[in-house]
């Protein structure tokens, strides 16, 4: 289905963005498994839903017809979430309405800025841009360089900040405070509903949740350990 900008920001404006990814060698590891995950998120009233993967993204634009935001993981580096504009291309290709990617100040593995990155994209796709960021200073320059969606993805991952036991409240607000323009999403360990209720309230404008919803093995495991604690 063939969504607007406006129809994509006001949809996700208050709303749980579910990410639905299985690291490789996982036994949900498979295309048509996480576009099921995703559509039973979408079922559950996520407003969209944050693939990984090329097939992941193509079989769950069949299954979806809520916004996707998209994303492809590759390279060793340091920047590895949608790494280059050919990343980014060929994840707007399968068919992501927004591209989720490295938002951070570090060097990208083709040469190109995150500006000539969003700029070309601008030019060659309609998908809207994800910057996936580590620090205030990130989302600075993201939104200087165009993005439509400020991300908290990366912080505590980028050694700018150091990781929190919970969500980046912090950061939140002083992302709010600065007042750039692009929408703000939360993400990164965000465990609960009271967490995401939280991260709202620091002044997010949407909230992603992954771990704590799509991941069986990590549920499973804070249970087990809860159990042997008791």
């Amino acid at each position: 289905m063939m969504l607007t900008k406006q129809e994509i920001v006001d949809s996700l404006r208050g709303g749980l963005i579910v990410s639905a990814q299985a690291y490789p060698g996982e036994p949900m590891r498979d295309p048509r498994t996480m576009a099921q995950v995703a559509a039973s998120a979408v079922r559950g009233g996520a407003a969209a839903v944050r693939i990984q993967g090329i097939s992941d993204i193509q079989a769950t634009r069949s299954a979806v017809e809520s916004p996707i935001i998209g994303l492809w993981k590759d390279g060793s580096s340091d920047v590895v979430i949608t790494p280059t504009f050919q990343h980014a291309h060929a994840v707007a290709l399968a068919g992501a309405h927004v591209i989720a990617l490295d938002g951070t100040r570090r060097a990208r593995p083709d040469g190109l800025s995150l500006a000539q990155t969003i700029a070309r994209l601008r030019e060659e796709t309609n998908a809207l841009v994800m910057a996936d960021c580590g620090s205030l200073e990130d989302a600075r320059a993201a939104a200087a360089a165009g993005a439509d969606f400020i991300g908290t993805t990366l912080a505590g991952y980028s050694g700018e900040r150091p990781p929190t036991t919970g969500p980046d409240l912090e950061l939140v607000r002083e992302i709010r405070e600065a007042d750039l323009g692009p929408m703000l999403v939360a993400e990164g360990r965000i465990h609960s509903p009271a967490d995401a209720a939280a991260t709202l309230a620091a002044g997010a404008e949407a909230v992603v949740v992954g771990t704590a919803i799509t991941h069986p093995t990590t549920i499973t495991s804070w249970f087990v350990d809860a159990c042997r604690d008791r």
